[in-house]
């Protein structure tokens, strides 16, 4: 199952608002941020999808739902290119967004780590922050839900009970990284 869904961050210099579409597999709490954009249309979020759909491949018979909200941006050529591949689409009832959990969590997970705590700059500093962010989140940040192993994770898990510890600060000492001191 896949959930989608946008959250905005709105920058410091340009004082514009940039929205970021972004989809989640839920059995694996992987995250594909798909794009940014200051007017996300029916048509930007039609072309970003069928980039995810593209990039997944033969993946794409690993999902049979996507879960989104009743927002304008989705339109049905939105759905069209998701059930050409498979995919079925399901909306979430009006003034829900608990129906879509998943991708609720992981806009909470983002503002509370990485946005509410940094002054965004533009775009290209907020592509840049949050792929640092999403390569930390996909790689090396425990998950609850996964007995707090990551979702496709770059290095061995440290066993924090055993062995010395290194910690590793990123974006500042916002976010910390841990591994086995050699």
């Amino acid at each position: 199952m896949l959930a989608c869904d946008f959250f905005h961050v709105d920058c410091a210099l340009t004082l514009k608002r940039i929205y970021v579409f972004f989809v989640l597999e839920v059995g694996s709490r992987y995250v594909h941020v798909l794009g940014m954009t200051t007017n996300p249309d029916g048509r930007w979020t039609t072309q970003q999808i069928r980039n995810l759909v593209l990039d997944l491949g033969d993946r794409v018979n690993e999902f049979r739902f996507l879960i989104r909200d009743r927002a304008g941006q989705f339109t049905a050529s939105f759905d069209a290119v998701l059930a050409d591949g498979g995919i079925e689409t399901i909306r979430i009832p009006p003034r829900c967004p608990r129906a879509n959990g998943y991708a609720e969590r992981f806009v909470l997970t983002a503002r509370t780590e990485l946005t509410d705590r940094m002054l965004i700059l533009n775009e290209r500093h907020l592509h840049a922050v949050l792929a640092e962010y999403v390569r930390h989140y996909n790689g090396r940040r425990p998950h609850r839900s996964r007995e707090l192993r990551p979702p496709r994770p770059t290095h061995p898990v440290a066993d924090l009970n055993s062995q010395r510890i290194k910690r590793q600060r990123l974006l500042g000492g916002m976010i910390n990284e841990y591994e086995r001191a050699a």
